[in-house]
């Protein structure tokens, strides 16, 4: 080995050293390579595909790409030969100007595996420039007095190269009283200084005509030359001099244009001319004129535009104060600039999956990103969040890149599309930050058989149905989308009689319409039990059934018949009574009716078809139950007639209809005193009846004062007897007294022999209710007659007469 590599130059060994280093980097997991500058389009850099562990072709084949931000693509693949090229010409000094080592980074995307390889290809200068100085002549001014030993400051020259390439010497022409000597600055900058080894004499000579040379490093050694003119002056003997060599300031970036940074101060002890100094930059770059203003006559230093971090953080200027007898002095100034957090970070998305199966597993890659952040420090420091509760997470990568996961198996019929937003912050003060959307569509697969909204399905058909009716439809739905939530149905198979189902009954397997192919007859088919089947068109396919129970139904032959009210064989019809004092919602009677059809032909509704009040009564449409609509008022009539109607559901539907009379009052006292109220009638039979009424009642009256007043006698005797008993010192021990004697017994005895009289205007109508067993002891209360038997009245009054009532009671 040794051997082999004694013949080598030191540019073979320094192109080995790299090799061998950027092999140890693709180990550790950093591919690196080197490359000259300023080579052909297309020139080897390094075999990407074996450092990937890759052949040639499958770099196409698994997606391999380059990704990198913000910059001119540098470098291309070659897919054929599997290595990594030149895109262009690469000029090292724009890439990194000065800096010692020119390093290019960039990330290699294996597409198809969603992985990043960082690749760092160092760019190798070479000798492509001259040391130049900034002008092709200039002038130096020295007293003619001025020591053996003084020193001259010359303008120093720049390479854009570096290394041995750069700027390494400078040379001075052959003369009599000039040296020349090199100072090396804390920058690596040699700086040229002229010494005058011998005394001047401006009388002889005026001006000195030297030629100053820069040379580099390199093979071959290039240069360039300036012309210096030394201008003797007159004596001068004292130079400026600055309080300080180095000024030192740092601002921060976003300080206003115009902002004053600092103020440099030199002195000179001479008077007149000699002592008058001037202030102006040496050697200054475009950028720093273009940036910075000097006032030559305070040194005040102030920005003329405003300052960029990212773009410069720092910035070296000399400043000169220079007398009026040509003598100057020198100091540096340093200006550094602050970060600011001025720059939003950024989100490049580098690789997006569109969609995502549903049954995707946990940690499925969705998405790959990269952030940056133009700031430094803090405020270049950035942090990545999804907001909201969603089944995804970011994972870290290398570099800045991340990934977007799945957390959990994701559930298309619960949410189909998903709206994720990152953001980006970075931890400035106050911070910063963006945000990205990323619209993700979950693709659905066959996991949901169709569903009947129902577990079981019933329907009837009426006999002697047409051939071809369509009897009955079902639906079920897939909540999956596409092939697999396209349902067909069908029926199972099934015999019944000795015969197929499909016989009786098909099914249209788009629609799952029922269709009936023979006509049924209620006394041989009462009911039929089928089995729909619901299947998808999914790969494999998923089903559910559900039953359907078909029903006959019988023809609508018979009409409702009313039960209660009844009709009486004389004509009349019953009255209900109903007190002022019920309020919305009170029970006045109820409607019974029944039909002999069967099914839907059965069911009955009940309405109000007529009243001579409208709004004052309601009736229940399935109860028949006739309640107050409102509550009662004393200007309501005393007499109400309602017509009730009552229809089954049948086709045609039948109907029956009943009349109802209902009498408004709270107690009999109050029938009587509206009957009082009554005008006497211009028809003289009215007139006949009113009179015969008013006697019946008087005399019911006379009876019923009759027996008070011999109750109370009988009282009144028995009590003086006791009396009597009593002042004789005896008594009549034993004898048990009346159950009915004092107030208490009359009341007991009235409740006992309690009835109800109903008195129309034909006398010979009038009917005598005798108290039923749920009367027996109880007097008639307002609220009881709401719920006794009805009064009867002759369905021949008028819709002028007022309805009369009494309730009497008598002595058994």
């Amino acid at each position: 080995m040794a051997d082999a590599l004694r013949g080598w130059g030191c540019r073979e060994l320094l192109l080995l050293l790299l090799f061998l280093g950027m092999q140890r980097g693709a180990r550790a997991g950093q591919i690196r390579y080197s490359v000259q500058e300023e080579l052909d389009k297309g020139s080897f850099v390094g075999n990407i595909a074996k450092d990937l562990g890759l052949e040639p072709q499958e770099l196409a084949e698994r997606g391999v790409r380059i990704v990198s931000r913000g910059r001119t693509q540098l470098f291309a693949l070659n897919p054929g030969s599997g290595s990594l090229v030149t895109a262009g010409r690469i000029d090292r000094e724009e890439l990194c100007a000065q800096s010692a080592r020119c390093l290019v980074s960039f990330n290699i995307l294996v597409e198809n595996k969603m992985k990043i390889y960082g690749v760092e290809v160092e760019i190798i200068d070479i000798n492509d420039n001259f040391p130049r100085f900034r002008d092709e002549e200039v002038k130096v001014k020295v007293n003619e007095n001025a020591a053996t030993g003084t020193r001259l400051v010359l303008p120093f020259a720049r390479d854009a190269d570096v290394g041995v390439n750069s700027l390494q010497s400078y040379q001075l022409s052959s003369n009599v009283h000039f040296s020349l000597d090199e100072k090396s600055g804390s920058d690596g900058q040699k700086y040229p200084e002229l010494v005058l080894e011998q005394p001047l004499d401006r009388e002889k000579v005026a001006v000195h005509n030297l030629l100053l040379t820069a040379l580099d490093g390199g093979d071959p050694i290039l240069s360039s030359t300036t012309h210096i003119r030394v201008m003797v002056l007159d004596a001068n003997d004292n130079a400026p001099q600055f309080t300080r060599s180095e000024y030192r300031v740092s601002v921060p970036e976003n300080i206003p244009v115009g902002t004053r940074l600092l103020m440099l101060t030199a002195t000179d002890p001479d008077e007149g001319i000699n002592g008058k100094l001037t202030y102006s930059f040496r050697n200054e770059e475009d950028k720093i004129s273009q940036t910075f203003q000097l006032d030559s006559n305070l040194g005040e230093i102030s920005t003329v535009q405003s300052l960029d971090y990212e773009e410069s953080r720092f910035y070296l200027m000399e400043v000169v104060a220079q007398d009026g007898g040509a003598l100057l002095a020198s100091a540096k100034v340093v200006v550094t600039v602050q970060d600011v957090n001025d720059n939003v970070p950024e989100m490049i998305l580098t690789s997006l999956a569109s969609s995502v199966s549903e049954d995707c597993l946990p940690g499925t890659v969705i998405a790959l990103f990269s952030v940056h952040d133009g700031d430094s420090g803090e405020n270049g420091e950035i942090a990545c969040s999804i907001s909201g509760n969603l089944p995804f997470k970011l994972e870290k990568s290398v570099d800045n890149y991340y990934h977007l996961l799945t957390t959990r198996t994701l559930d298309r019929e619960e949410i189909s599309d998903y709206n994720i937003t990152i953001t980006v912050m970075d931890r400035g003060n106050p911070p910063l930050s963006t945000e990205n959307h990323i619209s993700l569509k979950v693709a659905d697969i066959n996991d949901n058989p169709p569903i009947f909204p129902h577990t079981s399905y019933s329907t009837y058909i009426p006999e002697n149905n047409p051939r071809g009716i369509s009897i009955f439809s079902v639906t079920a739905n897939d909540p999956d989308s596409g092939n697999n939530a396209q349902v067909t149905y069908s029926l199972a198979k099934d015999t019944f009689q000795g015969m197929p189902l499909s016989s009786f009954v098909s099914i249209n397997s788009d629609t799952g319409v029922l269709y009936a192919l023979s006509s049924f007859d209620y006394e041989q088919v009462r009911d039929l039990q089928l089995w729909v089947t619901a299947s998808d068109n999914g790969d494999p396919p998923l089903s559910s059934n559900v039953s359907l129970s078909l029903f006959m139904l019988d023809q609508n032959d018979n009409t409702p018949e009313i039960l209660y009210p009844t009709l009486p064989t004389d004509g009349s019809t019953g009255v209900e009574l109903a007190p002022r004092s019920a309020e919305l919602g009170y029970l006045v009677t109820k409607v019974v009716a029944v039909d002999r059809d069967s099914g839907q032909n059965a069911w009955l509704s009940y309405r109000l078809l007529k009243a001579s009040e409208p709004g004052l009564f309601m009736v229940g449409l399935h109860t028949g139950e006739v309640r107050t609509a409102r509550a009662l008022l004393d200007r309501d009539a005393l007499k109400q007639s309602l017509v009730v109607v009552v229809q089954d559901h049948g086709q045609p539907p039948l109907s029956a209809t009943v009349m109802l009379t209902v009498a408004v009052a709270d107690s009999i006292p109050d029938v009587l005193a509206d009957l009082s109220n009554l005008e006497p009638s211009a028809d003289h039979d009215d007139s006949s009846l009113t009179l015969y009424l008013v006697v019946a009642v008087a005399a019911v009256s006379c009876i019923f004062l009759a027996f008070v007043i011999v109750l109370l006698a009988l009282r009144l005797r028995r009590w003086h007897m006791s009396r009597l008993l009593q002042a004789s010192g005896g008594g009549l021990a034993g004898v048990p007294t009346s159950h009915f004697v004092g107030v208490d017994g009359v009341q007991a005895f009235l409740q006992t022999y309690s009835h109800e009289v109903c008195l129309t205007a034909d006398s010979g109508k009038s009917h005598l209710i005798f108290p039923q067993p749920n009367y027996a002891d109880t007097l008639i209360s307002q609220e009881s007659c709401g719920k006794s038997e009805p009064l009867l009245i002759s369905e021949k009054i008028n819709a002028n007469e007022e309805l009369e009532v009494v309730q009497v009671s008598f002595l058994s």
